[in-house]
């Protein structure tokens, strides 16, 4: 009882302690005592000012800086203006496509046939789009695609974000300006409204005045049917029990199902921008009752919803008040003569935290703490962060940065607009043109609510995470400190399971394998089919599942991300499986289950219902 009750309650700092010693000028605390010096009250309420006015501006624009639209397209069109030669061949290509299309045009209209259909592009399904003139219409606008593609791509002297930046205003631009999304020049829409003798567009314009009235209350949860999807009842019902709570997470514990489990718990960190119950989905694609009923004893952690009172809270307080605690409750509750080791499962930016505090353990002498660490689509190395990084530069951080210092955190429907946009075509425009157009509502899922359920960020700590890791690249570079010392994921020695998704548009999987590049320890890679979610969430049983695998020996020569896809064979199925075959080999045998016998609440716990 006495190891129990000191590991339960160690921490290697208070918060009032951290704050105090912690390296940020005191002025983004709390206003300075300005009394004594007039030029420092000046100073201040200049920054204010400042502050204030790109509050403003980012406040009328999403959050998003107009700043850094103005500079890439100047960047870019000063540059191409210089390039003689690559403004003739672009015009060559234009001149020749825009005859190719008219010569095309006037042999269909001529001979009455259906033209061939030119792309797999799912707006331009159908027959109708290889019929006069909406064929005219769709390889237009695909030739005019293909076309803005070379313009912003390979322009001498164009910095790379800039370059990447006007390519993808060039893709809204034309994403926006498809015929398909248009009735008038949709043939599949008006197919539609024929034989429905135009009730599909009744039909859409009362789910526009639907999703309208629930935007105009504030909710960013139009369309997607997430009320019936509710926390506790359809979703998150695996059987446990609330067993910590603190002032940024609850700890769950999830009763076991099996006679014997392994002898090291697994214990879960998910990202503190979504809610934990992504792994807890109904029961046949949780991850998290798949793993208890594999025979693990699993824990998860539940972060709080934080409101404008949690403003100061930094990315070291959800490292010691979140992840160091709950790893020192569950070594205390799984303790017998001594505490166990954890197998540590970190998911997105939870991932990247667990990596920071692996790392951190180890540098000081308690990696022992540690049975295996397991990345889940988690970056440590930002320097392709894929489309995202499209949203990070100095200028967009400063606007962020003004918006949250206003708000007191970043609101979760002001990031899933940033993510929507990364894939406007599908989420936006063929959103509208299904339920707007063709009246056809959109089935929810489980997935779809969960998405809609969206948490917010501490302005201090999501300042922190995007210019001390997104934007400066602090963690791989081996820049960043906790408790007075840098840390170096070289540092890590326990075995590491670190799983990757092809389709990933928050943490591409190239760049999460660059793990490779900061650690010498067992590495075991795995690439899944799928996108950042839908890969992780996949069950068993799930059509058109695949994964490659490999690992890494201690100190093995790094090879490189072109040999792993190209030499390792595709494996059909879940890669769950494999995984929890991985916690068993690097597990010490069996236990016997034991109930639950105490806690605080029912899982889910209460800080999921946090709106």
């Amino acid at each position: 009882m006495t190891a129990k009750l000191s590991l339960a309650t160690a921490t290697p700092t208070t918060r009032a302690a951290r704050l105090a010693t912690h390296p940020f000028p005191a002025r983004d605390r709390q206003a300075p005592d300005t009394s004594a010096d007039p030029r420092a009250r000046f100073a201040f309420s200049c920054d204010e000012l400042d502050r204030a006015a790109h509050a403003g501006v980012a406040a009328l624009t999403g959050g998003l800086s107009p700043s850094s639209a103005v500079l890439a397209m100047a960047d870019w069109s000063l540059h191409i203006a210089i390039a003689p030669g690559r403004l003739m061949e672009l015009v060559s290509q234009m001149s020749l496509a825009a005859l190719d299309q008219a010569l095309q045009a006037l042999r269909v209209k001529i001979g009455h046939r259906k033209a061939q259909t030119r792309s797999d592009d799912p707006r331009f399904a159908g027959d109708g789009w290889s019929m006069w003139p909406f064929h005219v219409y769709r390889d237009s606008f695909l030739q005019m695609q293909h076309w803005w593609e070379s313009a912003t791509t390979a322009i001498p002297g164009v910095e790379r974000h800039h370059e990447e930046l006007v390519r993808f205003l060039a893709r809204q631009w034309l994403d926006a300006c498809s015929p398909s999304n248009f009735a008038a020049t949709n043939p599949v829409v008006q197919r539609a409204a024929w034989a429905s003798s135009g009730m599909n567009f009744v039909a859409g314009a009362l789910h526009w005045l639907a999703d309208l009235h629930d935007l105009s209350r504030g909710a960013a949860t139009a369309g997607t049917g997430v009320s019936a999807w509710q926390p506790g009842r359809d979703v998150a019902v695996t059987r446990g029990k609330v067993v910590w709570r603190g002032e940024l997470c609850e700890l769950l514990q999830y009763a076991p199902t099996t006679r014997a489990v392994t002898k090291e718990p697994v214990l879960i960190v998910p990202s503190w921008i979504m809610k934990y119950y992504i792994l807890d989905l109904q029961p046949h694609d949780s991850l998290i009752r798949y793993l208890v009923d594999a025979g693990h004893t699993v824990y998860t952690i539940s972060w709080r919803n934080p409101d404008e009172s949690f403003r100061d809270f930094r990315l070291e307080d959800y490292l010691h008040d979140g992840l160091f605690a709950a790893l020192a409750q569950v070594r205390a509750r799984e303790a017998d003569d001594v505490p166990r080791r954890v197998h540590m499962v970190g998911y997105c930016l939870g991932g990247t935290l667990l990596a920071i505090a692996a790392a951190a353990l180890f540098r000081d002498g308690r990696g022992a703490e540690l049975k295996t660490v397991t990345l889940l689509a988690a970056q440590t190395d930002f320097t392709e962060p894929g489309e995202l990084g499209l949203f990070v530069d100095a200028s967009e951080l400063a606007a962020l940065d003004a918006l949250m210092w206003r708000q007191g955190y970043l609101d979760g429907a002001q990031m899933s607009a940033a993510f929507q946009l990364l894939n406007a075509r599908d989420l936006i425009w063929s959103r509208m043109m299904s339920e707007y157009l063709l009246g056809r509502r959109s089935k929810p899922n489980d997935l779809m609510a969960w998405n809609a359920d969206t948490t917010r960020m501490p302005y201090r700590m999501h300042s922190e995470y995007l210019s001390s890791l997104f934007l400066n690249n602090d963690l791989a570079e081996g820049r960043y400190c906790l408790d007075g010392g840098p840390v170096a994921l070289s540092d890590i020695e326990a075995p590491m399971f670190v799983v990757g998704t092809e389709r990933d548009h928050v943490s591409p999987w190239r760049s999460v394998y660059k793990v490779h590049l900061l650690t010498h320890n067992e590495l075991t890679f795995l690439l899944t089919a799928g996108g950042h979610n839908a890969g992780i969430v996949s069950e068993p049983g799930h059509a058109g599942r695949y994964y490659r695998c490999a690992t890494r020996a201690p100190d093995e020569p790094y090879r490189s991300r072109h040999d792993f896809a190209s030499q390792c064979e595709p494996v059909d199925g879940s890669w769950w499986p494999r995984w929890s075959q991985w916690l068993r080999e690097h597990s010490d045998g069996e236990v016997a289950a034991r109930e639950i016998i105490d806690g605080l609440d029912d899982a889910p716990g209460t800080y999921v219902f946090e709106r």
